[in-house]
């Protein structure tokens, strides 16, 4: 019988290497922490999300680089990686958003968005033909509370008070660590947003480079943070 070489492993997704890894899906995740960062940072009553527009040209308009996508009035995702990707899946969110509006006469959870997005993930690490989605997604919204989840390539869904995808990652999450308070205002939420992603690049935070949305408690619809109130937080 012949044995298989080890290269083998890495040529579909479908097949396990003999210590149980799927380098396919490792693969995606390296091409997660190549992308731009984005953070989720959530309040006592707000949640944030920001995200760094990498542009490779003088000649890129800012406003075509988009990283932060409406889902439902009161869900936004940001992602890290293949944005080509994240599109894709931002489209199926809307469908399962309106779809479960239509059902039952209410906006879905935030939790079971996420879990749906989860499971399409994860269906595309089990079968051969097809690839990982390259690209993670930090996902928030507002419920009755706040809430912020990751997903992973792999499908992995965590929750987070704060946290980070992209290629600062690391550095990011250490700040978040040492920095994050519970029940914090919205100010301080996104102050500590921007300041974990000055932690991933040397060039000037400005409202051209930066995108951020919100949403509150008190009117849960996400918003974009104008220019000229970003430039003073940027300060």
């Amino acid at each position: 019988m012949y044995g298989v070489s080890p290269q083998a492993y890495d040529r579909a997704i479908t097949v396990f290497s003999p210590d149980g890894r799927l380098f396919q899906v490792e693969y995606a995740k390296e091409a997660v922490k190549r992308g731009a960062t984005a953070v989720g940072v959530t309040g006592s009553d707000s949640i944030v999300l920001a995200a760094y527009k990498s542009a490779t040209s003088n000649l890129i308009v800012s406003e075509s680089l988009r990283k932060i996508f409406m889902i439902d009035d009161h869900i936004a995702v940001t992602a890290s990686g293949l944005i080509a990707d994240a599109r894709r899946l931002v489209d199926v969110a809307r469908m399962e958003a309106q779809k479960h509006k239509l059902t039952y006469n209410e906006s879905i959870s935030v939790e079971t968005l996420t879990r749906s997005i989860c499971d399409l993930m994860q269906i595309y690490t089990q079968y051969g033909g097809i690839r990982p989605f390259g690209v993670s997604l930090l996902i928030a919204g507002i419920d009755e509370t706040p809430k912020l989840f990751e997903a992973e390539p792999s499908g992995a869904m965590t929750g987070f008070k704060a946290d980070s995808i992209g290629n600062g990652k690391k550095a990011v999450d250490e700040y978040f660590e040492k920095n994050y308070k519970d029940e914090m205002s919205f100010d301080e939420a996104a102050s500590l947003a921007l300041k974990g992603l000055r932690k991933t690049t040397e060039k000037k935070l400005t409202p051209e480079n930066v995108e951020l949305m919100y949403a509150t408690k008190e009117k849960k619809e996400f918003r974009k943070l104008e220019s000229r109130i970003l430039a003073k937080f940027l300060k």
